[in-house]
């Protein structure tokens, strides 16, 4: 499993999944979308439990979550889930089948995500094929 894919993948799922209950479970729903919180939760509770054996881990997967898109904390997370992951292959392997389902999961659908800043910018309302529909 690749740790930066990893990294890339919970970032921002961390702030629901250390938050914890049932509101956070409601929020992440709705921003992260049905299979990739699935999959999130089902990574972590493999994951966690490692990470909170070792305070460095945990402390860096902390960071990350209050403040998903740091670079610099999001390499820390790295570097500890690369440590992590190399300790404990079975934990690896794991890990990598549940993202190979999601992949797969994936597969045949098509995700869109945008981040829109500014005014009067167009967005994608609806995708059909090859047909976009943009709104305002």
């Amino acid at each position: 499993m690749d740790p930066a894919t990893l990294t890339t993948f919970l970032a921002p799922c961390l702030p629901f999944l250390l938050k914890g209950g049932e509101e956070a479970v409601k929020e992440a729903g709705k921003n992260l979308g049905g299979d990739t919180w699935q999959t999130a939760k089902a990574v972590w509770a493999k994951l966690f439990p490692k990470l909170k054996a070792k305070p460095a881990a945990q402390e860096a997967a902390e960071d990350v979550a209050k403040a998903p898109d740091d670079e610099d904390s999001r390499a820390v997370l790295r570097v500890q889930l690369k440590k992590l992951l190399a300790e404990d292959q079975a934990l690896a392997e794991e890990i990598a089948q549940l993202m190979q389902q999601r992949s797969k999961a994936a597969a045949g659908s098509d995700n869109i995500q945008q981040q829109i800043t500014g005014n009067e910018n167009k967005t994608v309302g609806k995708v059909q094929g090859e047909r976009i529909d943009f709104t305002m």
